[in-house]
C-alpha cells in the first residue's frame, strides 16, 4: 500500500485527510513555496496596488450531479463563496470554468447553468469571467466545474489568534450533505429524503463578523468533516480541543444513515456549515446572532479549546456515555466525490 501510494494518486489523496495534506505538503508546496500559499488558508490576501482583496479558487467534480438539495452548479456557486466567507471576506466576484463530455445533454447544462446564477444572486456575487472545454466521450464524467472568486476583508482571522479558554460554535446540523450524496448513490430511501446543506454562508458570516466582537477563525467543514476542521485548528494553535458529544447537532435521518454505512458523523462532508472559534466573552453574542438566521437555527456551542497538555495538540471528545475519545483526523477518502 504505501508503495502503490508513493507512485501513484489515489481517491484518498484528495479526501481532506491524512493522505491529502501529505500530498500538499511535500509534493506541491515546495514547488511553489511562498508566504502566503504556505498559510493553506481558505482564501488568499493579495495586495493589488493600496488595496488588499482575498482570492480563492475550487473544482468540483461531485457525482451525482444532482442530489437532494442541490446540484453541480449551486454547489460550486455556494463552495466559492464558503470559502471567501470564512476567511473573512464579503464575496464580490466569482469565475465560472466549465469542462464538458461530449454527448452532454443540452437540457442538464441549462438546468446547472440556471442553478448557478440563481446561488450567484442570493449570495450577491456576480459571474464575471470563464471558461468553456469539451472533452472526449468518458473524458469527464457529464461535467467538472472549476470556479474562482474575489472579496473584500471585513476581518483579520487567523489560527494565530485562538487562545485556551475559547468557544467551538455549529451553526448547525452536521454530515447533511455527504449522506444525501452517499444515499442517493446507495438508492437508500428514508421516510423523508436527506437534504443536502448547500448554501452560500456569507450572509451569516458577515452578519458575525459586523455584528459581533472577538470571532478568532472560522473555516467551513467541508471534506474530511468537523473532524478534519477540529484537527487542522488544533494544529495550527497549538492547543488541544475538547469536543462534547451532546451537544453536537445531527439529524436523526443522518445519523440513522451515517450507522446503517458505517461512517462517523465527524468525518462526514458538509457544504453550509461553518466552525466557528470565538472568545468565551463573545460566544453568546455570536450563538444568539447565528440562531436568528435562517442558515443559523441549530447553532450550537459544541466545544471549547484547551492549553496542549503535550507537544503534539490533540482533539478529544466526552462522549455520551460519559467516557473520552480521541478525535483523529481521517485518514483518506471515505466518501469520494462530495463536491
Amino acid at each position: 500500500m504505501d508503495e502503490e501510494r508513493d507512485k501513484r494518486i489515489l481517491l484518498a489523496h484528495g479526501g481532506g485527510g491524512r493522505l491529502m495534506g501529505s500530498l500538499i505538503a511535500t509534493k506541491i508546496l515546495p514547488r511553489f513555496a511562498n508566504a502566503t500559499l504556505g498559510q493553506l488558508a481558505d482564501a488568499a490576501a493579495v495586495k493589488v496596488g493600496d488595496t488588499s482583496v482575498l482570492f480563492t479558487t475550487d473544482s468540483f467534480v461531485v457525482k451525482p450531479l444532482f442530489f437532494h438539495g442541490g446540484d453541480i452548479g449551486k454547489l460550486a456557486v455556494c463552495g466559492t463563496v464558503n470559502d471567501l466567507a470564512v476567511a473573512g471576506a464579503r464575496p464580490v466576484a466569482l469565475s465560472l470554468a466549465l469542462i464538458i463530455e461530449e454527448g452532454f445533454e443540452m437540457a442538464l447544462l441549462e438546468k446547472i447553468l440556471d442553478s448557478a446564477a440563481e446561488a450567484a444572486r442570493e449570495a450577491g456575487v456576480e459571474i464575471v469571467a470563464g471558461d468553456t472545454k469539451v472533452v472526449e466521450r468518458g473524458a469527464a464524467d457529464g461535467i467538472f466545474i472549476n470556479t474562482a472568486g474575489i472579496g473584500t476583508r471585513i476581518a483579520d482571522l487567523s489560527m494565530k489568534h485562538i487562545e485556551a479558554g475559547d468557544a467551538i460554535i455549529i451553526n448547525g446540523a452536521i454530515g447533511d450533505h455527504g449522506m444525501a450524496i452517499m444515499s442517493q448513490r446507495k438508492g437508500i430511501e428514508f421516510d423523508s429524503p436527506i437534504q443536502s446543506d448547500c448554501a452560500a454562508l456569507s450572509p451569516l458570516t458577515c452578519a458575525i463578523l459586523e455584528g459581533t466582537d472577538g470571532v478568532r477563525f472560522m473555516r467551513d467543514a467541508t471534506r474530511g468533516g468537523v473532524a478534519a476542521v477540529l484537527n487542522e485548528i488544533a494544529a495550527g494553535a497549538r492547543h488541544d480541543i475538547e469536543l462534547v458529544e451532546t451537544q453536537l447537532p445531527v439529524n436523526a435521518a443522518v445519523q440513522a444513515a451515517a450507522d446503517m454505512l458505517g461512517f462517523d458523523v465527524l468525518d462526514i462532508a458538509n457544504e453550509g456549515k461553518v466552525i466557528i472559534v470565538v472568545s468565551q466573552a463573545s460566544a453568546a453574542a455570536v450563538l444568539e446572532t447565528c440562531r436568528a438566521h435562517a442558515l443559523g437555527r441549530q447553532a450550537a456551542v459544541i466545544g471549547r479549546v484547551l492549553e496542549a497538555a503535550d507537544d503534539e495538540a490533540i482533539v478529544e471528545m466526552a462522549t455520551v456515555i460519559g467516557g473520552r475519545r480521541v478525535v483523529q483526523m481521517p485518514y483518506g477518502r471515505e466518501l469520494p466525490r462530495i463536491c
